[in-house]
């Protein structure tokens, strides 16, 4: 999707000399420029087919302030002498920058950008709440790599576990890296026994995650929006989930089963369970009902395109390998290391960093019992739109 979306609309504005793109959220790990390369390859390739001139391209990178830039700038040269190589005299001047801040806000100036890409980051909230004030967590917490599932939308047999697995890593792997510690929704002191939205949560603590979500996302609607050239595009790829009912097993199991490790560990006198009751995860999973509703509300986006596609929980799960063997203990463990990349540094800052390898060898345990018995899969959002 991604590459047929950069083509069609770098054609549409008839070639322009120059063109701007962001990619937001996604500025960390080794797999940083890999949105980049795809749309830097789908525009040398239509210039190619076409005998236009390639255009001189302006690509900045988003991330927190907190992230390490330097990690991608040091990678620049190898790249630029990579494209070099490969595309010759087809590639035109490419400047690649950094644009440290929230994206739940104004990152560039008005009318600014062609295109716009976020690969898994918007469905992470700006806040989130422990129990001792706010933290503002903003945008920019996952890395790159994922950004390959929104290519493969169109062709959905090529999404398997075999081709899915180092993306979906590296996804967990980058998420975690600057949510450090934070505050959700506020009014929902009374989740007890919760970490997130869950089936015995009160009413109110699905709304409030809703109203941040709905807050949050239009904000950065509205942000993009002033920044997107009138006919520019966007495509963003996060996690949701496939049913209306917001305690759906797909996007609250996981969290589950933490939050009853937590309380284990509570019983035996590991941590408060008081601390248990202040901690909150800042993601929201929504529904595509919601997520259309947000778009047509804010009122400055067309919907061109939206897909949606399931993915295993075990990643090595391929669900069209018959030859697949299940085992418990190892699904446990790699699921746990994923989930611990991208919650520890969350979990750290509120319990402290010695429970966590107690925590999550509970976690492997309860996780792989529970995939012996339910296939749990993610639920993902893809969705392609222009500006008005």
């Amino acid at each position: 999707m991604l590459k047929k979306t950069v083509r069609a609309l770098y054609s549409k504005e008839n070639f322009p000399q120059y063109f701007t793109v962001a990619d937001l959220g996604c500025s960390s790990g080794p797999n940083t420029l890999s949105p980049t390369y795809e749309m830097i390859d789908a525009i040398v390739g239509l210039c190619r087919e076409t005998g236009h001139a390639p255009p001189e391209l302006l690509v900045f990178l988003n991330d927190l302030p907190s992230n390490d830039f330097n990690t991608g700038f040091r990678s620049l040269p190898d790249f630029y002498n990579m494209l070099k190589k490969e595309k010759g005299d087809d590639l035109g001047p490419c400047f690649i920058a950094g644009m440290p801040g929230s994206f739940y806000g104004r990152l560039f100036p008005s009318k600014t950008l062609n295109f716009v890409h976020s690969s898994y980051s918007v469905h992470w909230l700006s806040k989130c709440e422990f129990g001792d004030g706010e933290v503002d967590v903003g945008g920019g917490e996952s890395d790159a790599v994922f950004f390959e599932l929104s290519l493969q939308i169109g062709s959905r047999s090529e999404i398997d576990g075999r081709t899915l697995k180092p993306f979906l890593m590296g996804w967990w792997v980058g998420a975690g890296g600057e949510l450090g510690g934070g505050q959700v929704p506020q009014g929902i002191d009374n989740n007890k026994g919760n970490i997130y939205m869950g089936k015995t949560s009160p009413h109110n603590v699905f709304e409030a995650y809703l109203e941040q979500f709905q807050s949050d996302f239009s904000l950065f609607l509205r942000s993009r929006a002033d920044e997107i050239i009138p006919g520019g595009q966007m495509i963003l790829a996060f996690i949701g989930r496939n049913i209306s009912d917001p305690t759906s097993r797909n996007c609250c199991v996981i969290w589950e089963l933490l939050a009853k490790c937590l309380l284990q560990m509570a019983a035996e006198g590991l941590i408060e369970e008081a601390e248990i009751d202040k901690f909150n995860l800042p993601h929201y999973t929504a529904s595509r009902e919601e997520v259309i509703t947000i778009v047509e509300k804010e009122g400055s986006f067309v919907i061109d395109r939206l897909e949606t596609f399931e993915v295993n929980l075990d990643f090595n799960d391929n669900d069209e390998n018959k030859n697949y063997v299940f085992d418990k203990y190892k699904c446990g463990q790699d699921v746990a290391h994923l989930i611990r990349a991208i919650s520890e540094s969350l979990l750290a800052h509120h319990f402290g960093d010695a429970i966590i390898d107690d925590l999550f060898e509970r976690y492997a345990e309860r996780i792989g019992k529970h995939l012996s018995m339910e296939k749990t899969k993610h639920f993902n959002i893809v969705i392609s739109m222009t500006r008005k």
